[in-house]
């Protein structure tokens, strides 16, 4: 075999590929502490740029933004009139209000047009010139009132912030859920809460009740002969006992795999699979939740079905929370996947080590010098996916052509950068 002299590596790598080991470590090591010394030192000087220059920290951090799937996130194509097109709600209305301002506009530079003419022919060479002045002021007027109007609209249809925005429903979900999305004052929240027939999880079923304020959990009956009522009588019962919502919870192996969402009294239903539950004892650090109700936070929704899920969840809790309690419910809409964290706003004295509280412009907020401000779960917490909405009260009590609006199916899954919700 030939030899291998000619073809050594050079440079860095050089000095680890050395037959000794004890000196190989050695290398490595030295190697390793100039590395971290080197980055270390870098880290400095940028820091104390940046301290100088706030611009360059805002420009580096615009740089070095992560390429996720979310910000790949495909849409469909159309103003999203059906549950099954995934259209941004928000960006679809601004551009109806920028098109019915085009036209707008266009209808006016044509009136204004017609006036120019009349006016030349029956106006002097002097005269049109002060009207052209006029229609300059004019126009310039009207640009200025758009620029407004557009300002305005894009702090209330796009926030800066990832939370919902139930006022830009879509007509069409109105017209095909009026129980859910009418104008009329939606009643205090009274739901209950029961499992599947010969149910196990009657503490998990609690515990997870337990989110929705003004909530009473029912077991159904497993006796041999006790009558199994269906989801249907069910809902008959609380509806004409005054509840709003009736929540299911199904298991699998002793361990809750489902729950459906069916809103009184004609519904519509919605169905959702259940993973990742933790009590709240098993959590570390975990509080204990009083009886306040909580505040309700619903992020990232932003299509018509979005939309949809996200006003279901709102129907479940009181419109005024209890901010004595300091407690939040949030629903946290990543990838389809909906995150529920129950937590509570804890309050503290900053310690030394750690920094004050800054605003948006990096500088110290007056008053909360000596405050830190963090979040302690109470649980429970688990992770839920849409499966199935259904128009009536479960898959049975729904009728006509579309009892069925939306259902998952495995190929909605094929493009990762495509999502319902």
């Amino acid at each position: 075999m030939g030899s291998q002299k000619g073809n050594k590596p050079s440079g860095r790598t050089l000095s680890l590929k050395t037959n000794n080991k004890l000196r190989r470590q050695a290398l490595y090591v030295e190697n390793k502490k100039a590395a971290d010394k080197s980055r270390h030192e870098e880290r400095h000087r940028r820091r104390k740029e940046e301290e100088k220059d706030p611009e360059l920290r805002r420009a580096r951090l615009e740089r070095n933004q992560p390429v996720s799937l979310d910000m790949k996130r495909v849409w469909d194509e159309g103003d999203g009139e059906t549950l099954g097109t995934a259209v941004d709600i928000a960006q679809a209305k601004r551009r109806r209000l920028e098109e019915e301002e085009a036209e707008s506009a266009q209808q006016a530079d044509g009136d204004a047009d017609e006036d120019d003419e009349l006016d030349s022919m029956l106006g002097s060479g002097d005269e049109g010139q002060d009207e052209d002045e006029d229609e300059d002021e004019d126009e310039d007027e009207r640009m200025e009132r758009i620029r407004r109007k557009r300002l305005a609209r894009d702090t209330s249809v796009a926030p800066s912030t990832t939370s919902t925005n139930l006022d830009i429903t879509p007509a069409f979900l109105a017209a095909k859920f009026p129980n859910l999305f009418t104008e009329d004052p939606v009643p205090p929240p009274k739901i209950l809460i029961t499992t599947s027939l010969n149910a196990t999880i009657h503490h998990e079923a609690q515990d997870i009740g337990s989110i929705f304020p003004n909530s009473k959990y029912i077991p159904r009956s497993a006796h041999r002969y006790g009558h199994k009522y269906s989801v249907r009588e069910i809902c008959k019962f609380a509806a004409n006992r005054g509840y709003t919502a009736v929540v299911v919870i199904k298991e699998d192996q002793k361990k809750p795999t489902a729950m459906s969402v069916v809103h009184l009294p004609h519904g519509p239903t919605l169905t959702y699979s259940l993973t990742r539950y933790m009590p709240g004892k098993k959590i570390p650090g975990h509080g204990n939740p009083t009886n306040h109700f909580p505040e309700l936070l619903l992020n990232n929704f932003k299509t018509g079905l979005g939309i949809l899920v996200a006003k279901s969840f709102w129907t479940l809790f009181p419109p005024q929370p209890e901010i004595v309690g300091r407690q939040v419910l949030t629903v946290h809409n990543q990838r389809d996947y909906l995150f529920v964290r129950y937590s509570r706003y804890v309050v503290r004295d900053r310690k030394p080590t750690e920094r004050s509280v800054t605003g948006v412009d990096g500088k110290d907020i007056k008053g909360f010098e000596d405050i830190r401000v963090g979040l302690q779960e109470l649980g429970p917490r688990f992770t839920m996916k849409l499966r199935r909405v259904d128009k009536g009260v479960g898959r049975a009590g729904s009728e006509g052509e579309d009892a069925q609006p939306w259902e998952w199916k495995g190929k909605m899954e094929k493009k990762r950068t495509h999502f319902n919700l």
